[in-house]
This record gives structure tokens, C-alpha cells and sequence, in this order.
């Protein structure tokens, strides 16, 4: 069976008490506090508690005060993951939960489309493998090629979605490059913005426009590494470096990463975070590729904080000259 700990998934091959879970992960007798499904759990009952598929299970303990914390924040609400997952190209919806699983992602974009009247009842939906109340779903205006359009579906995924207000705001300009149209997107954000939405925007990496957006009201700015889909990576880290430099609010890397190393890179000149979805569901292996996904994030974004030595023309030697011998 299949429980979530703490936001990970972990496989039991068989029903298991509180205890026992404890016991695996090296926390029995240790001042604890635990939450199964959002409810408090006496230490009391640990011994009796069985734990079912899918139950949710949070432990906690206390820490100092004052320790930094790197959370990704967006709209007020902190994040501990950096990599933003979408949910297209799969081959069948397994595949996209064990990705997005691997990926560690705590938001994920969706598309809204028309729905099947003729589907069946049984048929499964995407929504039954990312559920609302595990991940921050991200409904996007993905195939939209005019503000009234986005604007429009940024309406029917609130209704859909029960009120939620973050969106990702994308409007294209063709169907060959992808490219975002910028004058439409400013009209879009700033309809959504006056409807109280939350707009994470896609755009170009052009430093004017990111700042315009930010400027309209849009709560994180997205520019594109390079064509969505194309896998061809950052191709203009200087511009990007000027929209993070520039930027008050989040931004991350949106279309055009390939493999770990681009999501490495933007993660290094200082993005907030990167969102993809091509990258890891046209891997060979997009499960693995996920996971690979996750740990170049993390790398990159400890890198950055690290601070890179300086690059220099000429060598300089590791190893002290005083004391040789000849």
C-alpha cells in the first residue's frame, strides 16, 4: 500500500500500525507530535492505529527559533519545492502520478479543456491522481491565442476548482513558435488581476516586459528559457539574469528546458524556481528523469546560495607554493 509522510509517498507491502511506521523511520521515543489526515493523533493510540492506502500522516518536532528558512513563496503561501510539474504528454495517468511523485513537485499545472459528454462514467480523471488537497493545482490558459480566451478560462477554472484564484496566464501569439503575445498577455493580466486572480505569467525574457507585468500586479513572472517544448535550454542567461535582478516578486523559468543540467543552470543564475513538463514526460524514462529533475533543482538552488567562486582567465593553483622541496 501507497501513505504519504510528511508530503512523500512511501510502499508498505502490508497494512502497518503508527509504531511500526515509526520504528521504520527511526523515530521511536523521540519527542514527536503526529497528524493522520489532517487530524491530531494521541501518542497514546500509536500502538493501535492502523494505517490504511492513501492516509496522509505529518510529524513534527520542534527547532530553534530563528533558523532561515528557503521556502518558495507565491501568493502568500510557502513552498518547499522549487520545480513546478505539468501534466501533459504522458503515456496514461500512472505515469503521470509516479512522476509527478519522483518530481517532489508541490504545484501542478493543469489544462483546461471542453469535457467528453459521450466519456464514460468510470473513466478516470486527472484530478483523481493529483488531488486538490495534496498539490496546488495550477490551472493554465495553455492554447490560448487571445486575452478574452484566456481571460475566459482563467473564470471556468475557479468555478471548476471551487473558487481557486492562482493561475498560470499564457497567451500565444502562433501555433509554430509558441512564443507568448505579449501585448495580449498585458490586456489578460490586467483583466485577471482587477478580477482577483493570482496570475503567474508566462512571457517572453525580455527584462521590459517582465517588469511590466510585475508592475500590473502579477504575483510571479515566467519567462521562457527557450521555445515550449524545444528541450534546447537556456539560451539567453544574461536577459534572465536581468529580470531577477530587476524582479519584487518570483521568477521562474518557464519552457525550453531539456534535461537536469538547464534546470541546474536557471537554478544557478538565481530563478526562484523552474516549471516543465516536456522535459520529464518525453524522457525515455520519465519517472527517473522526475527525480533527476528534483536533485538538479536542489543542486542549483544550493549552488546559488553557496556563491560560485570568480572565473579567471589563468590557472591558480590548489595546492600552497611555500615549503617545495625543489
Amino acid at each position: 500500500m501507497m501513505i504519504y509522510v510528511n508530503g512523500e509517498s512511501k510502499q508498505y507491502a502490508e497494512a502497518i500500525t503508527v509504531s511500526d511506521l515509526l520504528s521504520d523511520l527511526s523515530l521511536t521515543g523521540k519527542k514527536i507530535a503526529v497528524e493522520l489526515n489532517k487530524e491530531i493523533l494521541p501518542f497514546t493510540r500509536f500502538a493501535e492505529q492502523v494505517l490504511s492506502e492513501g492516509d496522509c500522516i505529518e510529524i513534527v518536532h520542534a527547532i530553534g527559533g530563528g533558523q532561515p528558512s528557503d521556502a518558495l513563496v507565491i501568493a502568500g503561501v510557502s513552498y518547499q519545492s522549487r520545480l513546478l510539474v505539468g501534466t501533459g504528454k504522458y503515456k496514461d495517468l500512472q505515469e503521470t502520478q509516479l512522476a509527478i511523485e519522483a518530481s517532489g513537485a508541490e504545484i501542478v499545472t493543469v489544462a483546461i479543456r471542453r469535457t467528453n459528454i459521450g466519456q464514460h462514467q468510470n473513466e478516470p480523471n486527472l484530478l483523481d491522481v493529483i488531488s486538490p488537497e495534496r498539490y496546488t493545482i495550477l490551472p493554465n490558459t495553455a492554447g490560448c491565442y487571445t486575452a478574452e480566451e484566456a481571460v475566459r478560462t482563467c473564470r471556468l477554472a475557479r468555478e471548476l476548482l471551487n473558487g481557486h484564484s492562482l493561475v498560470k496566464l499564457e497567451v500565444l501569439a502562433d501555433q509554430k513558435t509558441l512564443f507568448p503575445d505579449v501585448a495580449e498577455t498585458y490586456i489578460a493580466a490586467q483583466q485577471l488581476v482587477k478580477d482577483g486572480f493570482d496570475v503567474m505569467v508566462y512571457t517572453n525574457d525580455d527584462p521590459i516586459a517582465a517588469k511590466r507585468l510585475e508592475e500590473i500586479g502579477c504575483v510571479a513572472v515566467m519567462p521562457l528559457a527557450a521555445p515550449i517544448g524545444s528541450g534546447l535550454g537556456i539560451r539567453n542567461p544574461y536577459n534572465i539574469l536581468t529580470i531577477i535582478e530587476n524582479a519584487n516578486v518570483p521568477i521562474l523559468v518557464d519552457a525550453g528546458v531539456g534535461t537536469a543540467s538547464d534546470a541546474a543552470i536557471a537554478m544557478e543564475l538565481g530563478c526562484h524556481g523552474v516549471l516543465m513538463n516536456t522535459a520529464i514526460a518525453a524522457a525515455q524514462n520519465p519517472i527517473l528523469m522526475a527525480s533527476a529533475m528534483k536533485k538538479a533543482i536542489e543542486a542549483g538552488r544550493e549552488a546559488f546560495l553557496a556563491g560560485r567562486m570568480p572565473k579567471r582567465r589563468f590557472a591558480s593553483a590548489s595546492s600552497p607554493i611555500d615549503g617545495l622541496f625543489f
